[in-house]
């Protein structure tokens, strides 16, 4: 009996000696909706399943990339890494400092340039070369400056700068005017454009809340050829401009979570469950367009979706 309770004191203290890691994240959330809805999914698993704390940390891909090399905790996971897209950033912090990891289970993006489905049909557009027809971009200009507008992404987006180079390229600069601007001005326009029978071009992706909000049409571009898709981004050189053509497609993407090399030290068990952590390109779709397209709050969505798949999300964490 003596010894049963001195082993029992022994394991208390030892237990009491060794501090109980919090487990807690902070999750950079990018501008675009498929991000937004990635981050509070991740969230949403960390609360309800770990027990864990989380911190949203709103930002663009240069500072949650910042974040995430300094291991400091300020910014742990990028919830929606699109490559080859953010690749001058991959190529700093996961090729060249490693203080970044990538998980290894990514899904399917296709990106190109859309128009509604009434104003291709109406007006036989279905090449993005049809956007540098006078008589198209007439139909396209909505401020009367002689060029017909296209969204071409948001400030700080790393696609937003190839759409530059490829508006450039593509011989549309006579006719259009790429315009940046955030996300939810481009879903605004297009939702004016089409009650009002206007034309608009803008940049688009798969997934994408927008394939259920409206009826849209990709436009064909140039099969993707690597000799043609030279592409220097901003962060690698201020002559980035000058010194990148992009006059093909984008080859098809791998859309993944990035997250500090430092986090599996400070928080194992979340760690764990990023690298385990995949979804395909339908359920993003399907998170954005709750979000986008019923005006759904991500956090509380993401809450559902996890009680509402629990298979899943214990295959997430290894159970």
């Amino acid at each position: 009996m003596l010894l049963k309770k001195s082993l029992i004191t022994a394991s208390l203290l030892a237990a009491m000696s060794v501090p109980a890691i919090a487990e807690d994240v902070k999750i950079g959330v990018p501008s675009w909706t498929g991000a937004q809805a990635m981050a509070h999914l991740l969230g949403a698993v960390v609360e309800m399943r770990i027990g864990g704390t989380v911190d949203y940390v709103p930002g663009n891909n240069a500072t949650i990339f910042q974040g995430m090399d300094q291991g400091k905790g300020d910014i742990d996971v990028h919830p929606d890494v699109w490559l080859p897209n953010q690749e001058s950033f991959t190529k700093k912090y996961v090729d060249g400092a490693g203080s970044v990891v990538l998980n290894q289970q990514p899904y399917e993006g296709n990106q190109g340039f859309c128009v509604s489905k009434d104003f291709a049909e109406a007006n036989n557009i279905t090449d993005i070369a049809d956007l540098g027809r006078p008589d198209v971009a007439a139909l396209m200009d909505s401020d009367g400056n002689g060029k017909g507008e296209m969204w071409i992404g948001a400030p700080g987006w790393a696609s937003a700068n190839v759409n530059e180079v490829k508006v450039r390229d593509y011989g549309l600069l006579d006719f259009i005017e790429p315009i940046r601007a955030e996300e939810s001005v481009k879903t605004a326009r297009i939702k004016d454009s089409i009650a009002k029978g206007e034309g608009y071009a803008f940049y688009c992706y798969k997934p994408h809340a927008v394939w259920f909000m409206f009826d849209v049409v990709m436009l064909s571009e140039p099969t993707y050829d690597a000799a043609k898709y030279t592409m220097v981004q901003p962060s690698d050189d201020a002559d980035w401009y000058e010194k990148s053509s992009v006059s093909t497609k984008d080859a098809l993407k791998q859309v993944q979570i990035a997250y500090s090399k430092s986090l599996p030290d400070r928080s194992p068990a979340i760690a764990e469950f990023f690298e385990r952590f995949s979804v395909t390109a339908d359920d993003v779709s399907n998170f954005a367009f709750e979000i986008s397209g019923n005006g759904r709050d991500p956090a509380e969505f993401a809450r559902e979706w996890v009680e509402a798949n629990p298979d899943r999300v214990d295959a997430w964490l290894g159970l």
